[in-house]
C-alpha cells in the first residue's frame, strides 16, 4: 500500500496548506517539520529520522497540512495513501492504538518543547535537548548531534553564536565536552539540573 519516494537534500516534501492526502515514513535519511512566519523566519518543531512517521494528522482529520517539511539530506521516503490506510486501520483496530500511543507521546514532546522555548533560558533548552538525544540513543556518556549548529539554534529559538557560547560555557562548567559532532556527557545529573534552572557560573 505504500509508494517509494526519494528526495534531495533541501527538497521541500509538502507545504503548508498542501491537502493531507496521506502521510509519511523515514527509510532513509533526515527529514525537518517547520513553520515559516509572515517575516520569512523559520521554526523546527521536528526533527524525524528511519522509523519516524509524519504528517499523520491530516489523516485523521481529512484537512491539510499545518507545517511544511523538508528534506535535511538525500532521503528515502514512504507514502501511506489516507483511504488505503483508513480501511487498513479500520480492518485492524490494534494498529490503531499503536497510532493514537505515538501521537500522545508526540504531543507530550511537542508540550515539553513549547515549554522550553517560552519559559526556559537558553542553556536550559540546550540541556534539555542534549538530556532528549541522550534518551533517544540510550547513552548517557555521550551523543552524536544530528543537526548542524544553525538547525539546532533554529530548533531551540535562538542564534548559532548563542549556541557556540553556551556550549563553550557548558564544557568550561565541565558538563559536557564537545567533539565536532559528538557530545560527551561529563556530568549527567549537573545537565538535569541546568535543565531545570538553566543557571550557567
Amino acid at each position: 500500500m505504500a509508494s517509494t519516494l526519494k528526495f534531495d537534500k533541501g527538497e521541500i516534501i509538502f507545504h503548508e496548506g498542501d491537502k493531507g492526502n496521506g502521510f509519511y515514513m523515514v527509510e532513509k535519511g533526515k527529514i525537518k517539520v517547520f513553520k515559516l512566519s509572515y517575516e520569512g523566519k523559520e521554526q523546527i518543531l521536528h526533527i524525524y529520522g528511519p522509523g519516524n512517521t509524519f504528517g499523520e494528522v491530516p489523516v485523521f482529520e481529512g484537512k491539510n497540512f499545518p507545517a511544511s517539511s523538508m528534506a535535511l539530506e538525500k532521503s528515502v521516503i514512504l507514502f501511506l495513501p489516507r483511504d488505503k490506510f483508513v480501511d487498513l486501520i479500520t480492518a485492524t483496530p490494534g494498529l490503531g492504538m499503536i497510532m493514537l500511543a505515538d501521537l500522545s507521546k508526540r504531543l507530550r514532546d511537542f508540550t515539553m518543547q513549547i515549554e522550553n522555548l517560552s519559559l526556559k533560558e537558553v542553556p536550559a533548552r540546550l540541556a534539555a535537548y542534549i538530556l532528549t538525544l541522550s534518551k533517544e540513543q540510550q547513552n548517557k556518556t555521550q551523543v552524536t548531534l544530528p543537526i548542524s549548529k544553525a538547525q539546532l539554534s533554529n530548533l531551540i529559538g535562538t542564534t548559532p553564536e548563542t549556541v557556540s557560547r553556551i556550549l563553550k560555557k557548558m564544557m568550561e562548567s565541565s558538563f559536557i565536552e564537545v567533539q565536532t559532532k559528538t557530545i560527551l556527557i561529563k556530568d549527567f545529573e549537573g545537565l538535569i539540573n541546568l535543565s531545570e534552572s538553566g543557571s550557567l557560573s
